[in-house]
């Protein structure tokens, strides 16, 4: 893997940032939703702090050999907050990383070019930056 771009990322299976609570309800994506999903990825007891499941929780040795990566964000999503730290960890171990979060936004609105002038910048950004990686 030459380089992560990642679009408003599932790192943390704990769903224990502040963000999950926050834009719980009335945002596209709910947290009733995402514990829909999680009770069809994993069996009840499982230990959702394993790096496979987690990528948050790898340990230090194995973040900072991760490839550059770029996390996008979106203010009003459920998992604003834990691709924020996800960056900041890689930041913090010397991983080349970038954040943006896209103000006033919502978990999908990268997919909706032409709805959304932020998806279009969003998409734009992606792009000049997979180029680079991709050069």
């Amino acid at each position: 893997i030459a380089y992560q771009l990642l679009v408003y990322p599932v790192v943390d299976l704990t769903m224990s940032f502040p963000s999950i609570k926050e834009n719980a309800e009335g945002y596209l994506l709910t947290k009733d939703a995402m514990d829909w999903f999680m009770s069809h990825y994993y069996d009840e007891g499982t230990d959702v702090t394993q790096p496979l499941m987690s990528p948050l929780f790898a340990g230090d040795a194995v973040l900072s050999k991760a490839p550059p990566a770029h996390v996008i964000t979106a203010e009003f999503d459920p998992l604003r907050d834990e691709g924020e730290a996800y960056a900041e960890k890689l930041r913090s171990l010397g991983v080349a990383t970038t954040n943006t979060r896209y103000d006033g936004q919502i978990h999908g609105f990268f997919t909706m070019v032409g709805m959304m002038p932020a998806a279009e910048a969003a998409q734009a950004e992606s792009i000049e930056l997979l180029k680079k990686a991709f050069a």
